[in-house]
């Protein structure tokens, strides 16, 4: 079979783009809506956006066009399609909370979630590292 693309195109070096700025970018190049067809994750600390797209696309060919355009060239931005993880982290957890629950949560198809192998809980960081049996579950 064809090997599985991510949903998810990593925009790195758009501190000359604001994040209306790439919003409306990123809708011009795709042709597709934001919040409705994509949403765009702006990660200032590590001065990158991660654009993940909720209908289906060709999301190497939109890296593709995306650093053929003329404004992603002049902003100096580089696009890249986010690699697949089997491993993801959560944060801002309550205190309380049982690695059960987020088993059961992570595992909800209607939260995006698929079959759990393991959850590591960092209590004093509010913190879990959720491993993911394939990486299916993890958008």
């Amino acid at each position: 079979g064809s090997a599985e693309t991510s949903p998810s195109v990593v925009f790195e070096n758009i501190e000359k783009c604001s994040p209306n700025c790439l919003r409306l970018l990123l809708e011009n190049i795709s042709d597709l809506t934001v919040d409705e067809d994509f949403t765009v994750e702006v990660i200032p600390e590590i001065n990158a956006a991660v654009a993940t797209f909720l209908k289906s696309i060709d999301t190497e060919e939109f890296v593709r066009k995306c650093l053929q355009h003329k404004r992603v060239r002049e902003f100096k931005m580089t696009a890249r399609v986010l690699e697949l993880t089997q491993t993801i982290k959560a944060e801002n957890l309550p205190e309380s909370i049982s690695p059960d629950y987020i088993t059961v949560y992570f595992e909800s198809a209607r939260n995006g979630g698929g079959p759990v192998s393991d959850v590591q809980l960092f209590p004093e960081e509010n913190s879990a590292i959720i491993t993911f049996c394939d990486h299916k579950g993890n958008t």
